[in-house]
C-alpha cells in the first residue's frame, strides 16, 4: 500500500491509519445516512475490528494472509482532516478482478477549510487505487440507481453498466406457505470442496459472457478453505449463525443444474441471506429451491429471507412477483477494464512523432540486403553431362 500527493488539490491520499479512525467514523456517521443502515453498519463493523486488532494486522502484513485485504482503506487528507474515504476488497481468489465496496466523501468541512468538490476528492480516491493495485486486471462495483452523485464519479472515471440487480425480501408468512408444500427436487446433494466443477460449470452457463469475462472466476472460487470453515463454525457457536448449501445433480448430463447457499440467522435480529443460481434451462427449479430453504428455517423464530435477481433472469424475477416478494432495492453493476495499465504522465496533444516512434529508430547501421543472386549463381554453375555424358560447350558471350 503506497501514499500519493494531489498537488493542485492539496490532498495527500494514503492507507487507513489508527489516528484517522475517528475522523472516518464521524465520515461514516456523517454521510451514510438511514437509507444506508446496511452499509453503515458493514464499515462500522469493519472499522471496530480494525482498531481492535491494529497491532495484529500490522505485524501479518508482513507475509500473506486471508486478512491482508479485508482491510484495504485509503483516506484523502489534509492534516488531520479527512476528505474522503475509499474501501476495496478483491473480488476472486486469483486478484484479478476488484470490487469497490464504497466511496464515501466529506460534504461539510469544518470553518476556515478550503473547499474542494466532493466528485473531484471521490475520482482522486478511485484513480489512486487504479493505479496501485497492479495485480487488478478489472474494477467492479454496485451502485443504487438513486444514488447520483456515486454515478456520476464512476461515470466519470471510465466505468461502465453490466446488469441492474433487483434485491427482495421475502416475507415469513410466505416463507410459511412455501414450506407448507414439500419440494420434489431429486438428487438434492450437500456441497464440499469436491463439487468444486460442477459449481464453476453452472456459474459459468447462468450468466451472459460479458458478466463471465468480468467476474473472472475459476474452480478455486467455489472451494471454502479451512480458514474460512473454522470461522463459519465460529460464527456458528457465538453469533448463532449457520450455512447451509445444496445443489441439484443430474445424472444424465454429469452437471449441476441448481446451487443454493443459505445463511441462517438464530437469533431473531438479522434476516436470512440466500443466494440462488438455476441453469437456464431448468427454471422449474426457483419453487422448489425456495421450498427447500423456507424447510430449512421453519423451525427457527420468523425472519425474513432477503434474495438478489439480475435483469437476464426474466424467470426468477417473473416467479418472485407472482409469489408477492417484496422489492426492497435496485442497484447498478458496473465495470472497467484496467488491462493496459496505461501511466498518463504525458498528454497525447503534446507528444512529437519522435517520441512515438522511439522503439522504431534503428540500433545500428542497415545492413544492405539487396544482392545479385543470378550472376553469383551463373558464377558458380557446375558443368553438366548431357545424354551421352559429354559436356557442354560454353555458351558464347556476344
Amino acid at each position: 500500500m503506497t501514499s500519493s500527493v494531489i498537488k493542485d488539490l492539496n490532498l495527500e491520499i494514503r492507507p487507513l491509519q489508527l489516528r484517522d479512525l475517528d475522523g472516518v467514523e464521524q465520515l461514516v456517521n456523517q454521510v451514510l445516512a438511514d437509507d444506508h443502515e446496511k452499509q453503515a453498519n458493514h464499515l462500522r463493523k469493519t472499522l471496530m475490528a480494525f482498531r481492535q486488532w491494529y497491532g495484529l494486522l500490522k505485524l501479518l502484513r508482513l507475509f500473506p494472509n486471508p486478512t491482508q485485504d479485508r482491510f484495504c482503506l485509503y483516506v484523502a487528507a489534509r492534516g488531520e482532516v479527512i476528505y474522503g474515504l475509499i474501501h476495496v476488497s478483491p473480488f476472486n481468489r486469483t486478484r484479478t478482478t476488484w470490487r469497490v465496496e464504497k466511496i464515501l466523501v466529506n460534504p461539510a468541512l469544518p470553518a476556515g477549510e478550503k473547499l474542494i468538490p466532493a466528485q473531484d476528492v471521490g475520482s482522486h480516491l478511485l484513480r489512486h487505487c487504479l493505479e496501485t493495485i497492479w495485480e487488478a486486471r478489472t474494477w467492479l462495483l454496485e451502485v443504487n440507481v438513486n444514488d447520483n452523485e456515486s454515478l456520476g464519479i464512476y461515470r466519470q472515471n471510465g466505468f461502465q453498466p453490466l446488469a441492474q440487480l433487483t434485491y427482495w425480501a421475502i416475507a415469513p408468512d410466505l416463507l410459511k406457505h412455501l414450506a407448507a408444500t414439500p419440494p420434489t427436487v431429486p438428487n438434492l446433494l450437500p456441497v464440499s470442496n469436491a463439487d468444486a466443477q460442477l459449481l464453476y460449470q453452472l456459474d459459468t452457463v447462468s450468466m451472459p459472457p460479458l458478466l463471465r469475462q468480468v467476474f473472472d472466476r475459476h474452480i478455486l472460487d467455489f472451494k471454502t478453505p479451512f480458514w474460512q470453515a473454522l470461522l463459519d463454525n465460529l460464527k456458528k457457536w457465538f453469533n448463532q449463525q449457520e450455512r447451509v448449501q445444496g445443489y441439484v445433480f443430474e445424472p444424465q448430463r454429469k452437471a449441476a443444474i441448481g446451487y443454493f447457499d443459505l445463511k441462517i440467522t438464530k437469533n431473531g435480529v438479522k434476516a436470512h441471506k440466500a443466494q440462488l443460481t438455476v441453469h437456464p434451462a431448468y427454471t422449474w427449479l426457483y419453487p422448489e429451491l425456495l421450498s427447500q430453504m423456507a424447510l430449512a428455517v421453519q423451525d427457527i423464530s420468523p425472519q425474513t429471507l432477503l434474495l438478489a435477481s439480475a435483469d437476464y433472469q426474466p424467470e426468477r424475477e417473473e416467479y418472485l412477483e407472482k409469489l408477492g416478494a417484496e422489492r426492497t432495492e435496485h442497484t447498478l453493476l458496473m465495470s472497467r477494464s484496467v488491462w493496459h495499465k496505461l501511466r498518463e504522465t504525458k498528454h497525447l496533444e503534446g507528444l512529437q512523432l519522435s517520441d512515438v516512434l522511439q522503439g522504431l529508430q534503428p540500433a545500428r547501421t542497415p545492413v544492405p540486403s539487396r544482392m545479385s543472386w543470378m550472376r553469383h549463381f551463373q558464377h558458380h554453375k557446375p558443368a553438366q553431362g548431357g545424354e551421352n555424358g559429354a559436356e557442354h560447350p560454353p555458351e558464347a558471350h556476344s
